[in-house]
């Protein structure tokens, strides 16, 4: 039976410290689980504890949460009288399997293991890292694509004697259909620089990111003033978008609400609704879609075209930019948006001002939210809902 090249770099791995640095559909995350399940396999009744972690709660069970529980339903192990999911742990053969994220202070700094799963590992904090490590008594596994040049991982763990250090991309992964092969290839001739970290699973570069002053909170502070909403709208392809942006103490503090495809107006309408948007506020939504701008509105949303012409995009990212921004982290795309989002080059490969369009479902809509508030007046009439 064939496996992804990370199956057989985790299974032989000796040392204490395992990085995998991979592209997309790598078959990264997954190859890891694997790997996991064997050894409680092998190590039956011993009460070994693994644990299997991600920096936010949402991007754990969106991600690595997910796929190790269909690898268990896949190969008939998983059996739900062994399942705690209130504290997100599973018995496998007599030994534990913990998930938790790192947005969990204690947890980071909570009891002993065999072995630690890092996954996305770029994501975390070094000060994180070093606690994880000092908790974990035989190896440490984490995964990650390399979207950023500089980063702790580059400089604290590979230049360690006790680590061992992988690479794979999309090839190393003999399950991906022909559609997904063809789409990674693509971007060689749209994208170089995302073709060189997504497809080969190369170190990036951040020289030509659109947005680098922003980091991350765990929530919008109460008393911050609500600026607007902006909404993107998809369907087949690509997802329909929202983002909330509240003003606070010089800051933009900004939430992604829906990041979903296959939504209907009426479905927009009843997620609103179920969101508790006030429907007195703002709602700037791409103007290339009158209709459903017009029918949302019959809704009772107070919804409005954005302002677009020939410089909008380039004014609106100026506009965001004069601001510092705080992304609350249970937002992944936007997140992963915000890491990916770069300028395009020209000819002579020199960075342009005008940004590659991808990565930018939810950046536009942070960008209709306020190009069309932020000299408003009355931006901040209401309160955080």
């Amino acid at each position: 039976m064939r496996n992804c090249a990370t199956y057989y770099h985790v299974k032989k791995a000796k040392k204490r410290i395992v990085v995998n640095q991979g592209g997309s559909r790598s078959g990264k995350t997954y190859s890891i689980c694997q790997v996991i399940i064997e050894r409680c396999v092998a190590k039956k009744g011993q009460g070994y504890i693994i644990s299997i972690c991600r920096k936010t709660g949402p991007a754990l069970k969106a991600t690595v949460y997910r796929d190790f529980f269909e690898l268990l339903l896949s190969i008939g192990m998983y059996d739900e009288a062994n399942h705690n999911k209130t504290e997100q742990t599973y018995n496998l053969f007599g030994n534990l399997i913990e998930f938790f994220s790192l947005d969990e202070p204690k947890k980071v700094r909570g009891r002993k293991r065999d072995v630690l799963f890092i996954n996305e590992a770029n994501e975390i904090d070094f000060e994180s890292w070093r606690q994880l490590l000092l908790r974990t008594t035989q190896q440490v596994i984490i995964d990650f694509n390399p979207s950023e040049e500089f980063h702790w991982i580059y400089d604290e763990v590979l230049t360690r004697d006790d680590c061992e250090f992988y690479q794979t991309s999309y090839k190393d992964n003999p399950f991906l259909e022909p559609e997904l092969v063809a789409e990674i290839e693509r971007l060689q001739k749209t994208d170089e620089d995302y073709w060189n970290v997504y497809g080969l699973g190369n170190r990036g570069s951040s020289k030509d990111l659109v947005f680098k002053n922003w980091g991350e909170v765990n929530t919008i502070p109460e008393g911050a003033k609500l600026v607007s909403y902006g909404m993107d709208f998809g369907f087949t392809a690509d997802p329909t978008t929202l983002i909330g942006t509240w003003l606070y103490d010089g800051s933009l503090y900004i939430k992604e609400l829906i990041y979903q495809k296959g939504l209907h107006n009426s479905d927009i309408s009843n997620m609103l609704q179920a969101l508790g948007i006030d429907k007195r506020a703002e709602i700037y939504c791409d103007s290339s879609e009158p209709k459903t701008i017009d029918e949302l509105y019959r809704f009772g949303w107070n919804c409005k075209p954005t302002a677009k012409g020939p410089d909008s995009i380039t004014a609106g990212i100026d506009m965001i930019r004069r601001y510092p921004l705080k992304i609350t982290s249970d937002s992944i795309n936007l997140i992963k948006e915000l890491r990916n989002y770069k300028y395009a080059k020209d000819k002579n490969e020199r960075v342009t001002n005008y940004p590659i369009d991808a990565f930018n479902h939810c950046c536009d809509a942070l960008r209709y939210s306020t190009f069309n508030s932020l000299n408003n007046p009355n931006k901040g009439k209401y309160n955080l809902m």
